[in-house]
């Protein structure tokens, strides 16, 4: 294959910098700008082709076979639907998405494989090397999302997929992913209120910026939506001559008896729009077989193996800290969702009440999870009963951007719960352990004493007002096994660095021996994947 063939002529020829030195070089692309800098509109577009040039990538981004999606919410889950059932029918895969979680190569999956270290870092130079070069005052290097994208694409050039799959990563019209002129097809997740200070206040203006991937007379979908955004996607598909088609959620009935890979009742909505961008891009790529051009009331068995295997780390993730011993009565469950917009909030309140409530047969799908733990196993032997006399408590583990507005998420997440019946014990805020200004498993930042916590202490106070507002009647008494200090603390705490609420958890989990803690990670994406770092670790 060409792409092998090119990495090995930079690992005999060039003596790679390490990866750790890669990710430096990498950090050194972000910009100090704020994302709500008005400047950032555009941001001279048009310099990406100049980027393409360097790269001598015109040809291979113009005959790629690209599946296209934007949206506020589930546009991640769609693409990775997506590349499920393609790779299941067959066909060598590319996926771009964002962002990542743990590793930067997440970003980049070739037949749903994160990237190995060898070829992300020989491609990495190739680009890198070569745009440095170039450089100039009118052409400088690219900023960090769009050196990433550009990436993505001299990866899945090289690597000669068959189907590339590229999740934008903000907006649409401006955003990195959009170099691509001829898509095979396009699609729009669900929208929603998020990034307004740079997509604008109204539906009908975010509408108007992800429908900036429509290209002329290519087939578009896009999911049920609110009248003014559907209004201004129909008017934007009208005048490109795009048929826009609805997408309507997938039935559960035709996966056979099937769970989606995906949990979560809203993960339906991705992948029926999912299963509507596969079907054009078979047709469109000349695949007519019946075998996958099936009439809507059912699907091939390529199909459903892509939607019931498909993976997402991050959203609707539950994992048991493999730290804790579970053989002893108490124990704590991650309940993980990168939730970050006003409805994504209440899909995650619905989703994790609904978890919690299935504890035993989730327990059982803890053993797939990437950081299982024998003990598990221990646990699920005890049996359903004494499974579901177990006392449990709710805590939930938060942060999110200062960009985004707390009165707009903690509500709808409360009452999402509450109209289950769940009410959290206590909320713990903390700042992120990663840095926005650095890259790598190393970017942390120091443990300064003096850390500014300004921004916690403002989501606290949400929270306090809120829980105010609540009946008094959050605790019921079958947790009177619950430490008395648990029970009659206050609501809330906010820590200056996520170890520290860890090792808090771990600490109660030890001390209340028959509670099982259940305990909520979101509000960023960046929170759960630090989460997820400390656990793996």
């Amino acid at each position: 294959m060409a792409g092998d063939g090119e990495i090995e002529y930079l690992k005999k020829n060039v003596k790679l910098p390490t990866y750790e030195e890669t990710l430096d070089a990498l950090s050194s692309l972000i910009t100090k700008r704020t994302r709500a800098d008005k400047s950032n509109k555009g941001d001279q577009f048009d310099v990406l082709f100049d980027y393409v040039e360097i790269l001598d990538l015109e040809d291979s981004i113009s005959q790629m076979k690209v599946i296209h999606v934007a949206g506020t919410k589930g546009k991640g889950s769609t693409c990775t639907f997506t590349e499920s059932i393609l790779r299941n029918c067959g066909f060598r895969t590319g996926l771009f998405t964002s962002p990542h979680l743990i590793d930067i190569r997440e970003r980049f999956r070739l037949d749903g494989v994160e990237i190995s270290e060898d070829k992300f870092l020989a491609y990495f130079w190739w680009c890198f090397e070569r745009l440095k070069e170039k450089s100039s005052e009118d052409v400088p290097m690219p900023t960090y999302f769009r050196f990433l994208a550009l990436l993505a694409f001299k990866i899945f050039a090289a690597e000669q997929v068959e189907v590339a799959i590229l999740e934008v990563g903000l907006g649409g019209k401006f955003d990195a992913t959009n170099l691509v002129q001829t898509p095979i097809a396009c699609g729009i997740s669900s929208l929603g209120f998020d990034h307004m200070e740079i997509l604008g206040y109204t539906l009908g203006e975010i509408a108007g910026e992800k429908a900036g991937i429509f290209k002329q007379k290519t087939p578009a979908f896009t999911v049920p939506q609110p009248a003014e955004a559907m209004g201004v996607l129909e008017e934007r598909a009208s005048e490109l001559e795009v048929a826009l088609q609805v997408a309507h959620p997938l039935d559960s009935s035709l996966l056979n008896g099937l769970q989606l890979g995906l949990q979560g009742e809203h993960q339906y909505i991705n992948a029926g729009l999912a299963v509507a961008l596969c079907r054009t891009w078979l047709q469109k790529m000349g695949h007519y077989e019946g075998t996958y051009l099936d009439q809507a009331n059912s699907l091939p068995e390529q199909f459903v193996k892509g939607l019931t295997t498909a993976s997402l780390q991050g959203r609707a993730q539950i994992v048991a800290d493999p730290f804790v011993n579970l053989e002893s009565p108490g124990d704590v469950v991650f309940y993980l969702d990168g939730a970050h917009s006003p409805e994504s909030m209440e899909i995650c309140g619905n989703w994790f009440s609904l978890a919690i409530k299935e504890d035993t047969q989730h327990y059982g799908s803890l053993k797939k999870q990437p950081y299982e733990s024998s003990n598990v196993l221990n646990t699920a032997l005890r049996g359903p009963n004494e499974f579901l006399s177990m006392n449990s408590i709710q805590i939930l583990l938060f942060n999110c951007m200062s960009v985004r507005d707390p009165q707009l998420l903690l509500p709808r997440l409360i009452r999402a719960c509450a109209n289950h019946g769940v009410h959290f014990q206590k909320a713990l805020f903390v700042p992120n352990q990663s840095v926005y200004s650095k890259v790598g498993s190393h970017a942390l930042p120091s443990s300064d004493p003096q850390v500014d916590l300004t921004w916690q202490l403002q989501l606290e106070k949400v929270w306090k007002n809120l829980v105010h507002e609540e009946k008094d009647s959050t605790l019921e008494e079958s947790k009177e096994d619950c430490e008395h200090s648990m029970r009659n603390s206050e609501t809330s705490i906010v820590f200056p660095s996520l170890p520290l609420a860890i090792k808090w958890l771990m600490d109660s989990v030890q001390q209340n021996r028959s509670v099982r803690f259940q305990v909520l990670v979101t509000g960023s994406l960046h929170l759960v994947g630090d989460v997820l770092r400390i656990i793996k670790r």
